[in-house]
């Protein structure tokens, strides 16, 4: 089959149901890191609602016709993939432009810099358009559009200096932040960015709201950085869906790390719920920075997560117990601040940690509520305990949102809804199968859902 190479503005008719849109560079040492990503839009060119774009951390649309399918490193070329069903797309959607990111530099710094377009099943190539670029930092490669019944592609080539923000607010994705521009915007037709207040200098009063970067985000790595960043829009949007924008909160993080816990950890489910949790204090406390504890037959405080350390505190502390009848106790191999998790045991007593962080919210007041997500897969037991703990509980300015890793047995946890004898309802909780299958957008609408009311009934009730 002849492929057919475009030049800018140049079009063809798709006629493969399935198409894969192959965005690929020239892999040297040193080059930005490139992702590609594609939006869903209407009529009037604007995406339906924030799940119309599509990107390596929502990699599926609703509807599941447009799918992110992630890298490929062959023959010195790097490929990222998207997968295009036309025939699934829902009604009113009329265009998937196809774009893509760059950190780390520009995409002046990628040689090769070509998108291809594929037939899914056949994967012969129909398409071929090679580009440059010189300072931009994001860029629209192509579309798929609809015209009069038939789906077309055409080669795009436009490309934004103001990176992902400028490529995001273009189609009406919600943007909570904008970063400081590196040159003149582009000559397209921008959106106008939802009207929201800037981004302060400096940190405000303690208590007040914070949006823009949190101190040591600057030192994350470049993919984590990146990661953080989209996922704080996330949590900014869920916030927005409650009315909740702007509340401020203190974030603390409970991982259960109870024997059952272990093919948890080991496959890195964990360590990727940190992750997506801190997203979550960067966007509701002042300094981003969690306190948090791990807990089995009993709790142990770990040292505060402070957002630029977060992969080393990861290495650290995402860690389950150690356990062995027949081999004396050695403190040997132990680094700096990491807690012996022979102490904590293998068995779940959830209500010896609530105590814990009771006390601690207790000798630590701070001008705003406490949010406390509590992680656990189960096997819970001490029903009276725990309902004992967190009626009491009600009377603090603290909310408990209690997460279940996988189906199990939660006790008294599904129940505490119903719980009578409360001034206010102080716990939520929700179970997943995976939670790593779960999009952020959903995890954080169910992490948020009640937060909000909470803090409105806690304070007709004076507990706030």
């Amino acid at each position: 089959m002849t492929t057919t190479s475009l030049g800018r503005g140049a079009n063809l008719p798709v006629d493969s149901a399935v198409v894969h849109a192959v965005l690929s560079w020239a892999d040297h040492p040193g080059i930005p890191a490139a992702d590609a990503s594609a939006l869903l839009l209407g009529g009037d060119g604007r995406v339906r609602d924030d799940g119309d774009f599509v990107f390596y951390n929502q990699p599926e649309s609703p509807g599941g016709a447009v799918r992110h399918l992630g890298k490929q490193q062959a023959s010195g070329t790097v490929s990222d993939i998207l997968e295009v069903d036309l025939g699934r797309l829902e009604h009113g959607v009329e265009r998937v432009v196809l774009a893509a990111s760059a950190d780390g530099g520009s995409f002046g710094g990628l040689s090769g810099l070509t998108l291809r377009l594929l037939d899914a099943g056949t994967r012969n190539e129909l398409a071929r358009f090679a580009m440059e670029a010189t300072t931009e930092t994001a860029l629209i490669g192509g579309e798929l559009y609809l015209r009069g019944g038939r789906w077309k592609f055409r080669a795009v080539g436009q490309g934004y200096t103001s990176g992902l923000f400028g490529l995001a607010t273009d189609f009406g994705i919600s943007v909570d932040e904008e970063p400081q521009p590196t040159a003149a915007p582009p000559a397209a037709n921008l959106a106008t960015p939802p009207a929201a207040a800037p981004a302060p200098a400096s940190p405000p009063a303690p208590g007040a709201p914070w949006r823009g970067p949190v101190m040591g985000e600057e030192r994350l790595p470049v993919d984590m950085r990146k990661r953080l960043s989209l996922r704080k829009e996330q949590v900014a949007v869920s916030l927005r869906k409650h009315r909740a924008e702007g509340v401020s909160a203190r974030v603390v993080l409970v991982l259960d790390a109870s024997g059952s816990m272990a093919a948890l950890y080991t496959r890195g489910t964990v360590a990727e719920v940190v992750e997506r949790m801190a997203a979550v204090a960067a966007e509701l406390d002042d300094d981003g920075d969690m306190q948090a504890w791990t807990f089995a037959s009993n709790p142990a405080r770990l040292p505060d997560l402070t957002l630029g350390e977060l992969p080393e505190w990861l290495r650290l502390h995402v860690r389950v117990g150690q356990i062995s009848l027949f081999r004396r106790r050695s403190r040997k191999g132990l680094e700096p601040g990491q807690v012996d998790m022979r102490d904590v045991g293998i068995q779940n007593e959830e209500q010896k940690v609530i105590a814990e962080v009771r006390d601690f919210v207790r000798r630590n007041p701070v001008p705003v509520p406490t949010l406390v997500l509590f992680f656990s897969d189960g096997g819970i037991h001490r029903n009276a305990e725990i309902e004992r703990e967190l009626r009491e509980a009600a009377e603090e300015p603290v909310f408990w949102q209690f997460v279940g890793l996988g189906r199990s047995e939660y006790g008294i946890l599904p129940r505490l809804d119903t719980m009578q004898g409360r001034r206010v309802d102080n716990v939520g909780f929700f179970a997943v199968d995976r939670i790593e299958d779960v999009p952020d957008t959903e995890l954080y609408d169910r992490l948020l859902s009640k937060f909000p009311s909470w803090i409105t009934a806690a304070g007709w009730a004076g507990v706030l």
